[in-house]
């Protein structure tokens, strides 16, 4: 069993982000523990939301789990609110990397080629300080395309393009990514990039070479949280000993049955009820 952090926001209405996380870590067998960057009432695509950040929070609890003594074998963080923020979680998983922690970054921006309602151009700028800390870092087509200033294309990318933006990410400081919702010479895929050298957390077969490319077939229902049901999957399966392609495997598995079984649901917005489709896993 792993002790796993989460840095990322709480939203009061729907399944997504820490609220979708934590059980798929729980029950694949890990602690999960986790430190809010904002209290958000509901997910931003309905129009009117409310914020509280809790940088003041956080600045007051990191001091009380050191003096504690408190560990964490991985840390994931997620959406940052401020310059503030994501220096102070910059700076954490620093020290937390320095003394062994598996560092995993989710850059929350967009998708569909925009930002997220309520994002900025100053979050992009914030998403790449949060890569450039990260041992894997997973961010959708859209955000790689905001992270590394390459355009976003509707029908996609060649095989050529896709490892460059690849290599942009690892350049930002990212040691291994992979990147979601893409689509590679005419075909949906997740693709993904292992590091230069062996990282302490997580295995890769670096034998196979750097770059794989898995492809699916696209369901036409676009829930909010899928992205951080990957993420979980993901980080759960490499925390388990699984290498990166068996672990992103595992998360386009997840993802695709759990769109299955909740695709008659009305609300996309309210994210997939994880609690009731555990046994998925």
């Amino acid at each position: 069993m792993k002790q796993i952090l989460l840095i990322n926001d709480v939203v009061g209405h729907s399944h997504v982000g820490m609220v979708a996380m934590m059980p798929i870590l729980t029950y694949l067998g890990h602690a999960v523990y986790n430190l809010p960057t904002a209290l958000v009432s509901n997910t931003l695509d309905y129009g009117h939301f409310n914020v509280m950040e809790t940088t003041e929070y956080m600045r007051g609890t990191l001091p009380v789990w050191k003096k504690l003594g408190f560990r964490f074998d991985a840390v994931c963080t997620g959406l940052m609110f401020s310059e503030e923020q994501a220096k102070l979680v910059g700076d954490y998983c620093r020290r937390l990397a320095a003394e062994g922690t598996t560092v995993f970054v989710d850059p929350i921006m967009g998708d569909g080629g925009h930002l997220y309602n309520g994002m900025s151009q100053r979050q992009v700028e914030l998403m790449r300080e949060m890569v450039s800390v990260a041992d894997l870092t997973f961010p959708n087509y859209t955000e790689a395309c905001y992270l590394t200033d390459m355009p976003f294309r509707k029908e996609g990318m060649d095989w050529e393009d896709a490892c460059r933006m690849l290599d942009a990410i690892v350049a930002l400081g990212a040691r291994s990514a992979l990147i979601t919702s893409a689509r590679v010479d005419g075909r949906n895929c997740v693709l993904g990039r292992r590091s230069d050298s062996p990282l302490q957390g997580f295995s890769q077969n670096l034998a196979d070479g750097p770059y794989f490319k898995i492809d699916y077939e696209e369901i036409p229902r676009a829930f909010h949280g899928t992205g951080d049901i990957f993420s979980a999957v993901a980080i759960g399966h490499l925390m388990n000993g699984d290498n990166l392609k068996q672990s992103t495997m595992a998360s386009m598995n997840v993802v695709s049955s759990l769109i299955e079984r909740n695709r008659e649901q009305e609300d996309a917005c309210l994210g997939i009820p994880i609690e009731k489709c555990l046994d998925l896993l």
